[in-house]
């Protein structure tokens, strides 16, 4: 019982609740608000430089030959999400309110992850190389899908009448150049990278972070927490709840009945199933304004922490089941050379 529960309230989560508890009780006003606002706009950009450098060509190539793997991630990502969000829409707009209801939206609209994703297929025993390959794609296609996506399906005036053309490159200048100059500095820092691979992974966690401490503040002041009800917030998480399982199952489902290896059916329910905060905090901030922030970004933390969570046990059940098989498949050997 105390492994599962180190699992599900880890470091990252019990940090993470509180910078919401914290930018709640004292949000950023001010100077103190433009200053977080640079060093926000650095961290997303040095977060997205490291994811660059991180991603080498070997596993490009490794993992791009696996299509039918990429496009079913893709298509829960970018398509079973958004038709599942859009499906939900007469339950869910009387119970959240119509901007809590976009929130849910946007959190189907965005990409997967890509440290999480890797690190759980790693760790359940899946096809690592798809997964990198496929959880790293993800996250560039998001860069213009998310945004067309948003105005194709929000009736709202989400940037103050910015174009989704407009969202995309303010977008792409924030995440995808550094993105590209990380992944083009890879010959020159790869191996110091790898090397330090552990402790660059906090990095990731400090921008996101700081990412959420940023915006939220910018929510809170703007009356976020008169506007959003507890009720409200127990009815969003158990939503997030059901998303999460109902997906999980679709993946799952989908694998199996496609016909990929059991390898690969790990890679699919952790690359199809999960929604990424280090990309969504930075485009919700871009695509939404005023009082759309805090409601857009509140399904994303809540159901973040859920899927990391859920995931977690998981990963470890896959991996329990995985060595389960080895051992067996020994066993049967040792019995057919016994009877030989």
């Amino acid at each position: 019982m105390l492994g599962y529960l180190r699992l599900l309230f880890d470091n990252f989560t019990l940090i993470l609740l509180a910078v919401v508890a914290t930018a709640t009780l004292l949000p950023a006003q001010g100077q103190g608000a433009e200053l977080f606002h640079w060093l926000t706009v650095a961290a997303i950009a040095l977060l997205f430089f490291m994811h660059g450098a991180k991603l080498s060509r070997q596993a490009i190539i490794a993992g791009a030959t696996h299509w039918r793997l990429h496009l079913l991630v893709f298509g829960c990502t970018f398509v079973m999400f958004p038709i599942l969000g859009l499906l939900a829409k007469p339950v869910l707009l009387p119970l959240l309110g119509d901007k809590l209801y976009m929130g849910v939206l946007f959190l189907c609209v965005l990409p997967g992850t890509v440290q999480s994703a890797i690190a759980f297929t790693s760790l359940a025993g899946g096809n690592v190389p798809a997964a990198v390959c496929s959880a790293s794609a993800s996250s560039i296609l998001g860069i213009i899908l998310t945004p067309l996506l948003v105005a194709l399906l929000m009736q709202v005036d989400a940037s103050e009448g910015a174009s989704p053309l407009h969202s995309i490159g303010a977008i792409s200048m924030q995440l995808l150049l550094p993105f590209v100059l990380g992944h083009s500095m890879r010959p020159l820092i790869g191996c110091w990278v790898d090397k330090y691979k552990k402790p660059l992974s906090r990095l990731d966690q400090t921008s996101i972070l700081l990412v959420v401490y940023t915006a939220l503040s910018a929510s809170v002041v703007e009356g976020l927490w008169h506007t959003i009800s507890p009720m409200a917030l127990t009815i969003l998480t158990l939503v997030c709840c059901v998303l999460l399982a109902v997906v999980l199952f679709l993946t799952g489902w989908l694998g199996r009945r496609l016909g990929f290896s059991r390898e690969d059916q790990i890679t699919i329910v952790f690359g199809g199933s999960k929604k990424s905060m280090a990309t969504g905090v930075p485009m919700a901030q871009v695509l939404f304004a005023g009082t759309l922030l805090g409601p857009a970004l509140l399904p994303l933390i809540i159901f973040h922490q859920i899927q990391l969570m859920v995931c977690a046990v998981m990963a470890q059940h896959y991996a329990r089941q995985g060595e389960d098989i080895r051992l067996n498949s020994e066993q049967l050997a040792n019995t057919d050379q016994q009877q030989r």
